[in-house]
């Protein structure tokens, strides 16, 4: 008999091309895998994989029945999420995945009224890039994802709670104390320094400020927006943050924060999920207690 396990076994390695990673993805040891995946492919009586000591690849055949077991992987999980459903709301464990340049500004804001208002709901948060996080909503792997928009979402529900503008953060106040906003044209010209290549912040900055990558002079980095803060205040160039970190800085005194002037909101929150998902109710109820939880932010 097939098993839900060996269809998570099958869908890992298709993912990841890779047997020891997608072994690790589902915490047991690449021989446990590998003998799932043969029992699968014993059963099926069909080759869904070729490999070798370099490569993996999916045959065929392999393509057409990996694409239905992800169909019938995500359609069980949400069964199984369907009969564990209560009328009590978020009465069972959620996993939520949030982008980095969102997650510790906004859990220490939302986390107390969560907490007081659903006092047994338990809460697994993982940090990803917003391409990952997408592809681990749609495929069942986490329940609902926190990202930024705009982004293309198609095919999913959102649920908008926030929005909010952009901050520069300057090495050093401007040198007669004032200044009131910076422009886009006004950053070319900086060392701007921005998040490396799949951080929807970036692009949105550039978006925002009408940039494109050739115009920054200073570059991008794989390094996190803290990094990139610490390196603003020793004077190694400019960085952006979204309002909402503001206030863990506040008490700096070396913080000079400017606001964009271009138009906002510069970016929008917004949960998503799967259009079937069985617990959408839970995700729209948690959307109203974040927006509850940052109005004061306003």
């Amino acid at each position: 008999m097939i098993t839900l396990r060996q269809l998570e076994f099958a869908l890992a390695v298709a993912k990841h091309r890779h047997f020891k990673r997608a072994a690790e993805e589902c915490n047991i040891s690449q021989s446990a895998l590998s003998l799932g995946i043969a029992e699968l492919e014993k059963q099926l009586d069909t080759q869904i994989f070729e490999r070798n000591n370099k490569q993996v690849l999916i045959t065929p055949i392999g393509e057409e029945l990996l694409e239905r077991a992800q169909n019938i992987f995500s359609d069980i999980n949400d069964l199984i999420t369907r009969a564990q459903s209560h009328q009590t709301p978020l009465a069972y464990p959620m996993t939520i995945g949030i982008i980095p340049t969102v997650a510790p500004y906004l859990l220490p804001k939302v986390l107390p009224t969560l907490k007081e208002k659903f006092p047994a709901f338990e809460l697994s948060v993982i940090e990803q890039k917003t391409e990952r996080l997408i592809d681990q909503v749609r495929y069942g792997h986490i329940d609902t994802a926190i990202i930024a928009l705009p982004y293309a979402v198609e095919g999913l529900h959102t649920f908008e709670f926030w929005a909010e503008d952009f901050y520069a953060i300057l090495p050093q106040p401007a040198q007669d104390g004032t200044h009131n906003a910076i422009t886009g044209d006004a950053l070319s010209q900086s060392n701007l320094l921005l998040l490396g290549e799949g951080h929807c912040l970036t692009d949105q900055t550039l978006s925002v400020c009408s940039l494109n990558k050739n115009q920054i002079k200073s570059g991008f980095s794989d390094a996190s927006l803290n990094t990139l803060i610490q390196m603003s205040l020793a004077g190694m160039g400019t960085t952006l943050v979204p309002k909402m970190a503001l206030d863990q800085f506040a008490s700096n005194q070396q913080i000079h924060a400017v606001p964009l002037a271009e138009p906002g909101p510069h970016r929008r929150l917004a949960f998503i999920t799967r259009l079937n998902y069985a617990r959408v109710n839970d995700v729209k109820l948690l959307s109203e207690a974040f927006k509850q939880a940052l109005s004061n932010l306003s």
